[in-house]
């Protein structure tokens, strides 16, 4: 059974999904962009029966609080920050990170506070390396670069229902796989009062990730983190482009680039699940 809770973080209310033996090994699963932990509401059972699975949503996202984005500060160290908090209070030291999207931001900035507490990395579109950003990035880049009110208002289009669907829809393999009640979901949440401003925050301070980039693939080299790497190839906003560079710095990291897009659990899951059971039971659990 899957269990739902929700705890004060620094005075934010933070929801998580929670399953498996309290005394299993922990997997935290760090949700992207536009969703959040609803995306592994199917992995998250095939795990419990070993491990500990902790699935939180970040502030603005899925059952989490929104603070108004004027009195809140939306940044990935911000959220870092308090998934550290929130692992903290559940007194869990040691973890092994799902990361997708801002997941990867995220987690990795996790990392950098406490490396040593990283078991296992598994990568699953998520950005690490220059190469990763290709063309879909351009208009984000723009506002990265001056900030402007026109460049903010120009990315209005990624928080449309169009764009929401595409995201799911968009180079997938088998469409009668996906669940239309995805982006049916994901876009009730982007439409509420107040939540565009947030994501739109939220792309500004993605530009903040990139200067890190160096650091995470330092934390890479240095804890040599076990890592599998099951990545949607059909992505163009996180393309395939961005997986292989991982093996620059994580040689023996475990590379499977599957027929799919963006969010792969979706029509992947009896491919990526064994596989990710796998991988934890060889490199995170063994018996």
């Amino acid at each position: 059974m899957t269990h739902y809770h929700t705890v004060a973080v620094d005075g934010v209310d933070i929801f998580y999904r929670e399953a498996g033996p309290a005394d299993g090994p922990v997997v935290l699963l760090l949700h992207g962009f536009p969703t959040s932990s609803h995306m592994f509401r199917n992995l998250i059972p095939l795990l419990a029966d070993r491990y500990h699975v902790i699935a939180p949503d970040y502030p603005g996202f899925g059952q989490s609080a929104m603070p108004d984005h004027s009195q809140f500060a939306y940044t990935f160290g911000h959220y870092a920050d308090l998934m550290d908090g929130l692992l903290q209070q559940l007194k869990i030291q040691r973890y092994a990170m799902y990361v997708m999207d801002y997941g990867a931001p995220v987690g990795y900035r996790l990392a950098l506070k406490h490396p040593e507490r990283v078991s296992g990395l598994i990568v699953q579109n998520g950005n690490a390396y220059e190469e990763g950003l290709k063309e879909f990035w351009d208009p984000i880049k723009a506002y990265w670069a001056d900030g402007s009110a026109a460049h903010r208002e120009a990315l209005s289009f990624l928080v449309a229902p169009e764009t929401t669907k595409f995201q799911y829809t968009d180079g997938m393999s088998d469409l009668t796989r996906i669940d239309p009640d995805n982006w049916v979901h994901d876009q009730a949440l982007l439409d509420r009062p107040g939540n565009k401003d947030i994501q739109l925050d939220l792309f500004h301070d993605y530009g903040t990730n990139v200067p890190l980039y160096p650091k995470f693939q330092a934390f890479f080299r240095d804890y040599k983190p076990p890592t599998l790497i099951v990545w949607g190839k059909n992505d163009k906003i996180f393309p395939a482009d961005g997986a292989s560079p991982y093996l620059r710095d994580l040689p023996d990291a475990e590379l499977h680039l599957l027929d799919t897009g963006h969010f792969a659990l979706e029509d992947k899951l009896d491919v990526m699940a064994p596989m990710i059971h796998d991988f934890l039971d060889r490199k995170v659990a063994p018996h």
